[in-house]
């Protein structure tokens, strides 16, 4: 204790004497800025919204200076959608943690998808924006899990820490495994637990202490770094974006549609829209705003230059925004092509724009 005691007087000491020999040059807002030099842990939070605990949950994360990712299950944003809204004012990151927190591997691939599309509309519904993260309850995954968090443009997220607030860990032991965090790691904590609440202001000040900052996931690697100031997406309108019904059609069926956008449906396998690009560098993310004009998920690949490049899936009626990130293509004049290839005739799409980022 005098140690600490000590140290903060020589700090004062320094900060006066500087003010006297005007040495000190850092404005006043650059002494009080959080120091970062340690790195960004993300801090998460699973399974809300819920009315007992959320607002006070974001409460106390503000409070504290801190951000952070939460992981909210289908079910309870569909109760709560004000609660979701709340989250997003704060400038919390929200994430996809499936509908109602199965042992997803235990269910059949297409419960899986149903798991992980409902939350993701019902998400956009509300926020306007689908989430890129998915954390599989339990922490449970496998390759059929993994192959369906990809077609939805999901990045699995599990974590470094485990506070063990879920089987019944104090508050000082939720500080504890907080501590052991380091840059890069993601910690995992629950939204309904008084214990995890009350531990917050000791994170934060740990955090500090540390000169660690509470960041964004990357949806690139999943691992904590810098918040970009925003909502963790990539803006809106930053590339080039081409309205379906501009495109050129080709197939039986493709024709204009109105609703639920001004856009083109894709009704038999082959029809395609396409259109000529010119590209100066040969990787780009290309993001397709669509939707299933059925009950069955549509799917819709991206072909570029004769060649397919990914797959879109859509997995109901709701307009949803999917992305391939990270798309390796020829340069110069390529053409793109929209094109339903299902041969059971149940995958009918509605496609309202491509966006090439």
């Amino acid at each position: 204790m005098f140690i600490a005691k000590a140290g903060k007087w020589t700090a004062i000491m320094s900060i006066t004497l500087s003010l006297f020999t005007g040495s000190l040059v850092i404005s006043s807002n650059q002494a009080l800025a959080a120091d970062c030099s340690s790195g960004y842990v993300a801090l998460t939070f699973d399974d809300g919204p819920n009315p007992s605990n959320t607002k006070s949950l974001l409460s106390a994360l503000k409070q504290n200076g801190l951000r952070a990712t939460l992981f909210n299950l289908g079910q309870n944003v569909q109760n709560n959608p004000s609660l979701v809204r709340d989250q997003q004012a704060a400038g919390m990151w929200i994430g996809n943690h499936s509908w109602s927190h199965p042992h997803m591997t235990q269910l059949s691939t297409s419960q899986m998808s149903s798991e992980i599309t409902r939350t993701q509309q019902t998400i956009q519904s509300i926020t306007g924006t689908a989430p890129k993260l998915f954390r599989p309850p339990y922490g449970e995954t496998n390759a059929t899990l993994k192959s369906i968090e990809t077609q939805n443009g999901l990045t699995e997220v599990l974590w470094n820490v485990d506070s063990q607030d879920w089987n019944g860990a104090s508050t000082a032991q939720i500080v504890a495994a907080a501590g052991k965090l380091k840059n890069g790691d993601v910690i995992l904590m629950h939204d309904q637990y008084q214990t995890t609440l009350q531990a917050i202001p000791q994170i934060a000040q740990n955090l500090k202490n540390r000169n660690l900052c509470s960041g964004m996931i990357s949806p690139s690697n999943g691992q904590a770094v810098a918040p970009d100031g925003g909502n963790g997406e990539t803006p809106p309108n930053k590339g080039t974006k081409v309205e379906a019904e501009n495109m050129t059609k080709g197939g039986q069926y493709t024709s204009n549609i109105s609703s639920p956008f001004n856009g083109v449906a894709l009704y038999s396998n082959n029809d395609s829209v396409k259109f000529t690009q010119n590209f100066t560098s040969g990787t780009h993310s290309f993001s397709l705003r669509g939707a299933s004009n059925n009950s069955n998920m549509a799917k819709v690949d991206l072909k570029i230059g004769g060649q397919t490049k990914g797959t879109f899936y859509f997995g109901g009626s709701s307009p949803a925004v999917y992305t391939l990130n990270n798309v390796s293509h020829g340069t110069g004049n390529q053409e793109i092509e929209l094109v339903v290839t299902a041969d059971d005739g149940t995958w009918d799409a509605y496609i309202d724009y491509l966006e090439i980022i």
